[in-house]
């Protein structure tokens, strides 16, 4: 079928007295289409009517359709099934010419950017081969918008530590933030609400403004906003992922920054730049980080196990053996884990994140093999019973074996040897000894009993009694 400019010709030939035998052989047509568009008197080009052969199943591929919420394939099936001889592409062309499809995409709309105005971060989920084990990863990028330079990182789990984290070496790697940077409605960042309403959470606030950014979203279902981060994600999972082999999560992240060097240094077509030369515009114009900015770190409490252990995301890691019981302070960076007793650094382990329950041991952690268990020295309480009487010394080796080393115990026994006489003190602590009685308010009641005609008056009335 000729179109409406070959048929606009014919007519103008036709106009200038040109037969249908010279317009053919100018405009190499067969003739006797020549005639029928002369006899036709329009150049419009005429619409095409036949038969469509799903133009009598028409009301039942609409109940069909909502049955099946618009699946054809389902809809086809029924369909030939109740005797219709119609394929499946005639199926989805009736549909589609008569409306009855999805309804078309609206167009997408165009987003300029000043360099240093935006970067946008989102994550994805993807699939790496490390240490020869298929492993889920999540994948973080950002991207500032003007020049489209690139970072993204890969972490086994993405949390708002590791959100804080990334975005630290992004930064870092930007020399510099833009003014704003566009996330999706994740509940990494936000706190509540969505799009234009979107509050982040008081710890993200505190981070953007240490870098002098604020955080924005965009509406849900506008994923075009953030069109920028989103594109690379799917050059990661075709160009950067398949084939390629991990030893571990560091080299996957070395890699991954390799990437980033050789994508942000390759010239564009797009862009008919590369992203480096347009980033040496954009740069100037990113705000500057502070003059010194600490290591994001997550902070955990534990308390040091019967092993000499810390529990931290499942792995364990040693700590030294005098600290068990106590409660430490963990921080966990991206790189290594570092425990605390109060301001000193106690430990320090490159983190495991796989497998599960492994034991990350320190050899000086632990007392060295054939040697005794250190013992502390006897306390001040100790030595003080001794040098005051040393006939205590077998109800004291005693009454520690039975009670422990407590201190307030022992500043106890101590108080009743000063205050008590010696000779029913010593009496006693002997009969005491004999029938190992280590309970302190029963030994003073014997004292006191011991001691009670010689050093308290009795009053007169108690006297007649007894004489009596």
């Amino acid at each position: 079928m000729l179109d409406e400019a070959m048929r606009t010709a014919i007519f103008k030939l036709h106009e200038q007295g040109h037969g249908s035998r010279a317009i053919a052989k100018a405009l190499k047509v067969a003739r006797c289409t020549v005639r029928k568009v002369i006899d036709s008197g329009q150049t419009q080009v005429p619409p095409l009517l036949r038969a469509e052969a799903a133009e009598p199943w028409r009301d039942h591929i609409l109940e069909l359709k909502n049955r099946y919420e618009g699946h054809l394939g389902r809809v086809h099936e029924e369909l030939v099934k109740a005797g219709a001889r119609l394929s499946y592409p005639a199926l989805t062309a009736f549909c589609r010419k008569h409306g009855l499809g999805a309804p078309p995409p609206a167009p997408a709309g165009h987003y300029h950017f000043e360099p240093g105005s935006e970067m946008q971060h989102d994550t994805s989920p993807h699939k790496a081969l490390i240490g020869g084990v298929l492993t889920r990863v999540q994948t973080a990028s950002l991207v500032l918008c003007y020049s489209r330079m690139i970072f993204f990182q890969c972490y086994p789990r993405f949390r708002r530590f590791e959100c804080k984290a990334f975005l630290a070496q992004g930064m870092a790697y930007f020399q510099g933030a833009a003014s704003e940077c566009m996330v999706d409605n994740s509940h990494v960042i936000v706190a509540a609400g969505s799009g234009a309403a979107m509050m982040p959470a008081p710890e993200m606030v505190a981070f953007a403004e240490r870098y002098g950014f604020t955080f924005k979203a965009h509406e849900k279902g506008d994923a075009n906003r953030s069109a920028r981060v989103e594109s690379p994600f799917n050059r990661i999972e075709s160009a950067f992922l398949p084939g390629a082999r991990f030893a571990d999560w560091q080299d996957l992240n070395r890699q991954a920054f390799a990437c980033c060097e050789a994508w942000n240094a390759k010239f564009s077509q797009k862009l008919h730049a590369s992203r480096r030369e347009l980033f040496a515009v954009e740069q100037p114009r990113l705000q500057p980080l502070p003059l010194w900015l600490p290591e994001v770190y997550q902070l955990h409490t534990r308390v040091v196990d019967a092993e000499g252990y810390v529990n931290v995301n499942r792995v364990r890691y040693s700590v030294p053996y005098t600290l068990i019981g106590r409660p430490l302070e963990v921080r966990e960076t991206l790189e290594r884990i570092e425990v605390y007793e109060g301001p000193r650094r106690v430990a320090s382990h490159p983190i495991v994140h796989t497998p599960f329950d492994t034991r990350v041991t320190e050899p000086a952690h632990r007392p060295a093999r054939g040697s005794a268990t250190h013992r502390p020295g006897p306390s001040a309480e100790e030595l003080a019973m001794l040098r005051i009487e040393p006939a205590v010394l077998n109800y004291l080796t005693a009454f520690k074996a039975q009670t422990g080393e407590r201190r307030i115990p022992l500043r106890r026994l101590l108080k009743m040897l000063q205050d008590y006489p010696r000779e029913p003190f010593l009496a006693a602590l002997k009969l005491a000894e004999q029938y190992r009685l280590f309970d302190l308010e029963r030994l003073e009641r014997m004292i006191l009993k011991q001691i009670a005609h010689d050093y308290f008056v009795l009053p007169l009335k108690d006297l007649e009694r007894q004489d009596e």
